[in-house]
């Protein structure tokens, strides 16, 4: 993240995005696939690398393979086979929304991972205890632990999507974007921009 001031001079938080130059490695339709999309790819990637069956899909489209392709719905009618698409398509001011997965935090206990609040300074016979989960289950009638329980686990790196961030800036000649607050993911990682 970084920050950009205001025209009143206002200091806003906002992430670059390298939002281009994305491929259209296919259009699909109503009549060949039943609905309409178009499929972007984005990100050089080595040749030997890619299987033969996707090194077909980039050939039909005149471009090199590429690391990340998304399917955008009801988008492909104004675009052809093969088009570049760049940051242009955005306008400075308009609102989009912006997915990606989420950090991953690892195994975590309750407190982190459902924000269980703890014991704090009670007493009682609390001993070393003060983020434990505390008592799972009823008694001997169910004489197990009910699904859905929340419970220490594995956290973070889920889909997680922002919506209606704006767009502040864009820098075409580099393909930046830049788009008001923060965006999930770590750095370098791959992010879908819908309008």
């Amino acid at each position: 993240m970084t920050s950009v001031f205001s025209a009143e001079g206002k200091n806003i938080p906002c992430t670059v995005i390298e939002a281009g130059p994305c491929v259209v490695t296919q259009v699909k339709t109503e009549k060949t696939d039943g609905y309409n999309a178009v499929q972007l790819s984005f990100d050089e990637k080595k040749e030997k690398r890619t299987s033969n069956a996707m090194k077909n899909h980039f050939k039909k489209a005149k471009t090199t393979p590429k690391r990340k392709v998304v399917e955008f719905r009801d988008y492909g009618k104004d675009v052809k086979h093969g088009e570049e698409i760049t940051v242009d398509i955005f306008i400075e001011g308009e609102w989009c929304d912006v997915s990606g997965d989420a950090k991953g935090k690892g195994f975590q206990g309750v407190m982190k991972r459902h924000g269980f609040r703890g014991v704090n300074d009670a007493t009682h016979g609390q001993h070393d205890r003060d983020r434990a989960p505390g008592s799972l289950g009823a008694s001997s009638d169910p004489s197990r632990v009910f699904k859905g329980m929340r419970m220490a686990g594995r956290t973070g790196g889920q889909k997680v999507k922002m919506i209606s961030l704006k767009v502040l800036k864009k820098i075409p000649e580099s393909n930046l974007l830049l788009v008001k607050g923060s965006v999930p993911g770590a750095k370098g990682s791959y992010l879908i921009i819908e309008k």
